[in-house]
């Protein structure tokens, strides 16, 4: 979920900085083919938008911070750590020249994407075929304090619509199916709740009939199950649509008088978790139409290890938290609603699925005693988490595909055909058919981000 704007922000650290790479076995050019058993430091990119957490306290800031050499601002936002191709957010390749002084381009170090471009079969023969030389997903960490816009993504024929009509606003032609993997309590909207919970939500919430008017809210409470799918999403997209298309006039209106119910209703009873959420948001979003329509989407919250992925055309709000994001390589977005940002309210309620119910929550497939992975239905990506007590040790095998890593926390070796200790902070690329084991001496937390396994 990128919710992009003009704010990002990519330092560059000078040369000095780069002291957290100390030259090391794994980095130093012994003349073997790009990639054949070696592991490769990325330096990467972070986005400041407004809705990252503040400064040290930001997930995403330490790890910057740690992995680029650069200092942390303490009265600024940091939302997201990039690690990929995509070129909004590009990661680089640290080099390593004499007395262990980075070299590549312009003097700095090569694009990941323009080091893969030059070595592609670091991707593995099957990944090339079927994607090109370019890495299929693209990595993140997120630190999320305010919720972000209600928004969707393109599927790939409607990606490539939008990119061709609105290059601006739509930076590449890729669809971009999604999965979050909670690093620490992490809430969401995703989806529509179902058709049962929405008649409650009529029933209970008189402000949303205000906007909708009776016929349409008549319409929700005298659908059935039974009525077919096709009606029930007929009968959502109506409503959906009508309450994203009032005018600002009703819902600068609305929106208070609901806020005023709640906090009213709060003296004599225990609001609902999703009533509760609702004055959350309208304190950051004030007249916003996102405050009354959050009534209508799942609300979901992960625990630690637990993930959530969402396909094309679904739609979604992160609200609070810290998480693993992986995706395919992409950062369209189409949103409208909780944002100050442009709006594309015909087309987002057009290109939605309309599902209904809540979401599958992932717990992760055990691969041994201290990794589990993530695999949504997508071919360009997966995710695993590996958590090493002190003393401990694994292996992740060879596989046809390329990998990153990231270490979130603690100490320890990564070892391929030399080794090298790796802290928090850390991350590096790993090519296809490179066999790593991992030893710790403290607590290691590590996660790692490949193409899909059932794509091989």
């Amino acid at each position: 979920m990128a919710d992009t704007d003009s704010s990002v922000n990519y330092p560059i650290p000078s040369l000095g900085s780069f002291s957290h790479y100390a030259v090391s076995p794994m980095e130093i050019d012994d003349g073997s083919p790009a990639g054949q058993g070696r592991l490769r430091r990325l330096r990467c990119s972070v986005h400041n938008y407004d809705w990252g957490r503040i400064g040290r306290d930001s997930g995403v800031a330490r790890l910057f911070s740690l992995n680029a050499g650069a200092e942390i601002e303490e009265e600024k936002p940091y939302a997201e750590l990039w690690m990929g191709t995509h070129g909004s957010g590009p990661s680089f390749v640290v080099q390593s020249g004499e007395n262990g002084v980075s070299v590549g381009e312009e003097g700095g170090d090569l694009s990941l994407k323009s080091w893969i471009a030059q070595n592609p079969s670091v991707l593995g023969d099957k990944v090339v075929d079927k994607w090109g030389s370019n890495l299929p997903f693209l990595f993140k960490v997120l630190s999320v304090a305010k919720a972000l816009s209600i928004q969707a993504h393109p599927d790939k024929k409607l990606a490539e619509v939008l990119h061709k009509a609105q290059p601006n606003n739509f930076k590449d032609d890729n669809h971009k199916p999604e999965m979050a993997l909670a690093l620490t309590e992490f809430e969401a909207l995703c989806g529509f709740i179902d058709i049962e919970e929405l008649k409650c939500v009529i029933q209970n919430v008189p402000e949303i009939v205000e906007v909708v008017g009776n016929e349409c809210a008549n319409q929700v409470l005298h659908v059935n199950k039974q009525d077919g799918e096709e009606k029930l999403k007929a009968v959502l997209q109506s409503i959906f649509t009508q309450l994203m298309s009032a005018s600002k006039d009703v819902i600068s209106k609305v929106v208070p008088k609901l806020i005023g119910r709640l906090n009213m209703e709060n003296k004599v009873r225990q609001l609902t978790d999703k009533e509760q959420l609702v004055l959350q948001l309208e304190r950051q979003y004030p007249a916003d139409i996102g405050v009354i329509v959050a009534f209508l989407f799942n609300y979901v919250k992960l625990k630690p290890g637990e993930a959530l992925w969402l396909g094309a055309n679904e739609l979604h709000a992160y609200i609070r938290g810290e998480c693993i994001e992986c995706m395919a390589t992409s950062d369209n977005v189409v949103r409208a609603g909780l944002t100050p940002k442009n709006r594309d309210v015909q087309i987002l309620c057009s290109m939605l699925t309309y599902k209904q119910g809540p979401p599958e929550i992932l717990q992760g497939i055990p691969l041994n005693p201290y990794t589990r992975r993530y695999l949504p239905p997508f071919e360009e990506f997966e995710v695993d988490r590996c958590v090493l007590s002190k003393g401990t040790s694994t292996v992740f095998p060879a596989i046809p595909g390329p990998s990153i890593f990231i270490v979130v926390e603690g100490e320890g070796t990564m070892c391929t055909s030399s080794e090298d200790i790796v802290t928090e902070g850390d991350v590096l690329f790993a090519a296809a058919n490179t066999e790593i084991s991992v030893t710790t001496s403290s607590e290691l937390h590590l996660y790692r981000a490949g193409v899909n396994s059932r794509f091989f």
